[in-house]
């Protein structure tokens, strides 16, 4: 019953993060007329001030001291604040200038992305399924750039640098507390001097636009921290597959948004774009859980196995007994398990 309870508030902190993921191209627009890079500046500076408040509720902090030591991970830490920057950042001019549809795109590529530099960086291998997921994926980019105009460089942007920052997260192996804490931490410096400048300048709009404007600045640390601590208290919760699964809402949000509330304009052939995107993410999605069944079958036929050789043993030892070979048999799910339902995991901005 306990379990239970736990995957049912899992899936409901799960919902909450992906949800709040997806409705947040209502905030951004609400912060007007500051400029994204300014938005961007107010981010880092009050998620720190409220993952630092939260961190210090906890007293999590003994990370500090061994991430300050590891100068491998914390280079990798600043190659993570850096992509996220680059990802923040554009989200946010994407959204306040009209392109809320072109950005929910590179959401929903992102694990197509993924899979593309898993392939190319790291020499995974790919079933026949992925590769099809892939090839339409990239099909969908060339309609979708006839559609435009032009290549959809927002989406790819914001996709290549979502997946290059989960790869670098991956490599860091942090928690999502810690390591949003440390990214900022990395950023708030660079942050602060920004926002110092504008004030000294005359260009700030924290205390130009009134007192409930400099509240909705601070509050970009709320919708920053909250999703991520919703996200993670998801994550130990409930399972990758879950997760992979519910990353979608996201986008989904984003792309109803900018379609149903933005007015953004939708013709046929950015439509057949987005229709083959879609295709792909059914694939690839069919394909992880597919194999995260037959995974899980494997497990439990080896592991009924493992518990039958003693009996076996005690009655026919020889050494060339199918219980002697199933004992020795690897009990491992599988080589790709872990890796396919981390692919389709994200957290999107």
């Amino acid at each position: 019953m306990e379990g239970k309870n736990e995957q049912r508030a899992g899936l409901l902190y799960g919902f909450g993060a992906y949800g709040m993921w997806g409705l947040v191209p209502l905030f951004w627009p609400l912060l007007k007329p500051s400029g994204a890079i300014e938005i961007l500046a107010h981010r880092m500076v009050w998620s720190l001030v409220l993952v630092g408040i939260v961190l210090l509720a906890l007293r999590r902090w003994a990370w500090v001291g061994e991430l300050v030591r590891d100068r491998r991970k914390l280079g990798l830490i600043s190659i993570a604040a850096a992509t996220i920057t680059l990802n923040w950042g554009l989200y946010i001019w994407s959204v306040n200038n009209g392109q809320v549809v072109e950005a929910s795109l590179g959401y929903f590529i992102n694990p197509l992305v993924t899979i593309a530099m898993g392939v190319l960086l790291l020499g995974e291998r790919l079933r026949p399924v992925q590769w099809t997921a892939v090839a339409t994926g990239f099909v969908a980019v060339l309609v979708l750039a006839v559609g435009y105009g032009r290549p959809p460089w927002i989406s790819l942007v914001l996709a290549f640098s979502f997946a290059t920052y989960g790869l670098v997260k991956k490599k860091v192996n942090m928690g999502g507390l810690e390591s949003l804490a440390a990214e900022t931490a990395v950023l708030f410096v660079p942050a602060s001097g920004f926002l110092l400048w504008l004030t000294a300048t005359g260009a700030s709009t924290f205390t130009a636009g009134g007192a409930g404007h400099g509240a909705l600045l601070a509050a970009t640390g709320i919708v920053t921290a909250v999703p991520m601590i919703c996200f993670g208290a998801a994550a130990v919760r409930v399972p990758l597959s879950t997760l992979g699964l519910l990353q979608y809402l996201a986008p989904v949000f984003q792309f109803a948004l900018g379609v149903l509330y933005f007015h953004e304009a939708m013709p046929p052939e950015r439509w057949a774009g987005f229709a083959l995107v879609w295709l792909a993410l059914s694939l690839l999605t069919w394909d992880a859980l597919r194999t995260a069944r037959r995974n899980r079958a494997l497990a439990v036929k080896l592991l009924a196995a493992a518990a039958a050789a003693p009996a076996s043993a005690t009655v026919s030892p020889s050494p060339g007994s199918a219980a002697t070979s199933a004992a020795a048999t690897p009990t491992t799910a599988g080589p790709g398990s872990d890796r396919d339902a981390a692919r389709v995991q994200q957290k999107p901005t």
